[in-house]
């Protein structure tokens, strides 16, 4: 799978198939700290992900107002 990562932008190729949950472990980054959109929709971190699938991984960040 073709795996796109924000902030830095990098782009990997990763075997499936693999949890959310594991490849975010394999990657160390942690899960309540991103968004994961596979296939252009959001997913949980149980879902399965496969070689076929195109996986963007974003930071979450929050505001407020002043």
């Amino acid at each position: 799978m073709n795996v796109l990562l924000r902030n830095p932008t990098r782009e990997l190729v990763i075997s499936g198939p693999t949890s959310v949950e594991a490849l975010l472990g394999s990657l160390q980054i942690i899960a309540e700290s991103v968004i994961v959109i596979c296939n252009n929709e959001l997913v949980t971190r149980d879902t399965v992900l496969h070689d076929a699938d195109t996986i963007e991984i974003r930071a979450v960040t929050s505001g407020g107002s002043q």
